[in-house]
Parts: C-alpha cells; structure tokens; sequence
C-alpha cells in the first residue's frame, strides 16, 4: 500500500473532523455564515481524501493488484494471499468510501438548511448528529489506516 497516500488521507481527515466540530460549533452559537463555511470546509476535505482514493485505486488497477482473473503479483508464491489482502484492501476501503460519499449527502442537505437559517442556538440536532455520523466515519479510517497500510507491510 502506498503509505505516504494513506497518510495524507488520514491528515485530511483529520482536517475534516476539526471543521465538522468548528461546524456544530458555529450552530450552537447561531453563526449561520461560519456554519455554512465550516460545513463547505468539511465536503472540501471530504473530496479531497476521495480524490486521493481514486488514485490509489487507479494506481492498483494500472498495476493489475484488483483481485479477479486479471490479477498479478510479482511474487507468485504469495499471490493466493496478496489476492485475499487486496480483496480485503478494497472491501474496507471502498465501504468507507460509500459512508463518506453518504456523509457528502448530508452535508450538502445541512448547508441547503443552514443558508436559510434553519438552525440557532435552540435548534443544532441535525448539524450534531451528522457530525456525530461524520466523526464515525473518520474514527473508522483511523482503523484501517494502520491495519492496511502500516502492519506487517515492511520487509
């Protein structure tokens, strides 16, 4: 796996948490204007660890690492369990980059709201739960980031 991508990912993502929280922020003190470029900042970062994805997956798919019967693996006695590992690569990954994509959704249905001042000081809950659900999503990452890319991949 390609580690420096991997690690930007996880700084973008990050970045994304921090802006999503400066976001629910913003809502409970009916910042309206700070919500919505908070709320855009968040999809920014979003799109960005999504960009940085679809390379890595066109990386893999130039070098012919996407299981199936096109697969190969320059040492072939591991090829079985490479192939296994990839499956599993695109699996988690690609799951995760449904949920983020998800995330983009709602994101975009709280700026519509936001930007016609549908939240104050009184009433944040969908901002806060959507955070909720977009920190779900970045913890998750933080998971996969070691497990695929940092354990047991050095030689």
């Amino acid at each position: 796996m390609n580690v420096p991508l991997g690690a930007t990912n996880t700084a973008v993502l990050i970045c994304s948490s921090l802006t999503m929280a400066m976001a629910v922020r913003s809502a409970q003190l009916s910042q309206r204007k700070a919500l919505v470029r908070f709320l855009l900042l968040t999809m920014f970062f979003g799109a960005i660890f999504l960009g940085v994805k679809a390379y890595e997956y066109h990386e893999k798919w130039v070098e012919h690492l996407v299981p199936g019967f096109g697969f190969q693996y320059e040492e072939t006695q591991f090829e079985r369990n490479a192939q296994i590992l990839f499956f599993l690569y695109f699996a988690m990954t690609g799951m995760h980059a449904i949920h983020m994509i998800v995330g983009f959704g709602l994101l975009t249905y709280l700026v519509v709201k936001a930007r016609k001042n549908a939240f104050t000081e009184h009433y944040f809950a969908p901002v806060e739960m959507i955070g909720l659900y977009w920190h779900f999503v970045d913890i998750v990452w933080i998971f996969l980031f070691p497990m695929l890319y940092l354990i047991g991949g050095r030689r």
